[in-house]
């Protein structure tokens, strides 16, 4: 049976490979995109990513995602440390969820150590640049098994 897995995205990486890619690298989402598809297959997980630089639109997936997905992979970027209200949407969600980070955001400003998002999620991965996505999809494959 094939699994659903949805990977949504927050402010600001419809820039990715073209916004500070000393910090974020040179990869861009389609990249992600195209990686996480065809790592998807096969793990036997369909993909879906989506991106937004609205936080209503990212709630609205993650209610979505209630009734399509099996599991949420969520790069929240900025969100992470900001919306209460992504962490309730992600609360509402029954499927596992990974939180996702191109950079370590603990060696970086002081702000960007706290995250809402952890507190929901099944596990973190950050620092290890775009490449964390695709470890994540392989961890949700296990925790979807």
């Amino acid at each position: 049976m094939t699994r659903t897995v949805t990977i949504l995205n927050g402010p600001n990486l419809n820039l990715l490979g073209k916004r500070e890619p000393k910090i974020y690298g040179p990869d861009t989402l389609d990249d992600v995109a195209t990686s996480c598809a065809a790592l998807g297959k096969d793990l036997g997980i369909r993909t879906t990513l989506l991106q937004s630089n609205h936080e209503g639109q990212l709630i609205d997936w993650i209610h979505a995602a209630r009734d399509t997905a099996d599991g949420i992979i969520i790069n929240p970027a900025a969100f992470t440390h900001t919306s209460v209200a992504i962490l309730d949407a992600l609360n509402t969600f029954d499927g596992p969820v990974l939180e996702v980070h191109i950079s370590n955001v603990h060696q970086r400003e002081s702000f960007r150590h706290h995250s809402y998002v952890s507190a929901r999620a099944n596990g973190v991965i950050a620092g290890f640049g775009v490449q964390g996505y695709e470890l994540a999809l392989r961890r949700m494959a296990t925790l979807l098994a």
